[in-house]
């Protein structure tokens, strides 16, 4: 909920648009020296000299990326950062910069936006990165966020989705499906609320896949890993639509097939028992699940020694030749092809 009746609520039109952005910044300070004009003029001024920048937004609305009846606001703002992150560090890039901009409606007091922006904070603090600009503007639609972020690579470092290739590894960081169900449990104690108010759920069984869904993680310590492992991916892109639906786009980019073998597939014991209790089929889920935010990549066979072992990294398959199409290996050695079944915008109820 945005804010109790008898807390303070300080109306965004006492303070006027510079005044907001004024006021929401003024706590935040610049790291990078490629950062000389943040805040505060026409445009924000960036040198990175003999770095390659990459540019990655993301535009988030309310109803439709997220629902605020269970997501509280400095939760918001630092997911709305760490979604973009992800995709600069899927260029096996370093973040550096961001803009945040905001359309809200009357509903939202000073105090909302104080929130959401605290979380902002978190997530440069966490991330090492500088917030140099954006815009805030009404909106009779509930919250709008946009949010553009920017990094820095050298040219021999950058990653693109089209350069894997036949018989590389397919490797990815972390477990999958998690915040999928964590959406799930969220959604269903939303239901339970709306016949008893009174109710108070027991969600401690359930905190990993609800943070994993709520507070999810950019995977920046992967691209330092891999720099100290001295691997450079082939072909890397973050998982935010579900495994199926990225394998395809590195498949499509690259001109390759993929073999994906399902007992490969990492998945925390939390997201088994889970699918357990929705009676929904593991797999599927982090096939088909999305927001994980975890960095899907492809690395030379001669790389394998670097990385076997390592616990943030899990071979699942492997890249074949495009005439044979991407499939899904089940546990009984079947093959089934792999269509996409992400999460779509445009088909969300």
């Amino acid at each position: 909920m945005l804010a109790d009746k008898n807390e303070q609520r300080t109306s965004i039109e006492e303070l006027g648009e510079f005044g907001l952005i004024k006021h929401l910044t003024k706590d935040f300070e610049l790291n990078h020296k490629s950062t000389l004009k943040g805040i505060g003029d026409d445009a924000a001024v960036l040198d990175f000299k003999s770095k390659k920048t990459v540019v990655s937004t993301d535009l988030l609305v309310e109803g439709v990326h997220f629902d605020l009846s269970y997501m509280p606001l400095k939760h918001l703002g630092y997911k709305s950062v760490v979604v973009n992150l992800s995709d600069i560090y899927a260029m096996n890039a370093n973040a550096t910069q961001i803009t945040v901009s905001l359309a809200v409606s009357n509903r939202f007091p000073l105090e909302a936006l104080e929130e959401f922006y605290a979380g902002v904070a978190a997530a440069c603090k966490v991330y090492g990165i500088d917030l140099i600009g954006g815009d805030t503007t009404s909106s009779t639609k509930g919250m709008l966020i946009s949010i553009t972020a920017i990094g820095e690579v050298d040219e021999e470092k950058l990653v693109y989705r089209s350069g894997a290739k036949e018989n590389d590894l397919l490797v990815v960081t972390g477990d999958i499906g998690g915040a999928y169900l964590g959406l799930q449990i969220l959604e269903r104690e939303k239901e339970v609320f709306k016949v008893n108010p009174q109710n108070q759920p027991d969600l401690e069984p359930y905190s990993y896949l609800i943070e994993r869904q709520l507070k999810p993680e950019a995977r920046k310590d992967i691209v330092d890993l891999l720099e100290k492992l001295e691997v450079q991916p082939t072909a890397m892109i973050d998982i935010s639509d579900g495994l199926s639906s990225e394998i395809l786009h590195l498949c499509e980019q690259s001109k390759v097939g993929c073999n994906l073998y399902e007992e490969k597939i990492p998945l925390d014991p939390t997201v088994i028992s889970a699918s357990e209790e929705f009676k929904m089929d593991s797999t599927m889920i982090a096939l088909s699940g999305g927001e994980d935010y975890e960095l899907l990549f492809t690395i030379a066979q001669a790389d394998f020694d670097k990385i076997k072992g390592n616990p943030n990294l899990t071979v699942i398959g492997h890249m074949t030749q495009q005439s044979e199409g991407a499939h899904l290996v089940a546990r009984n050695n079947t093959k089934i092809p792999i269509t996409a079944q992400g999460w779509n915008s445009f088909n969300a109820s």
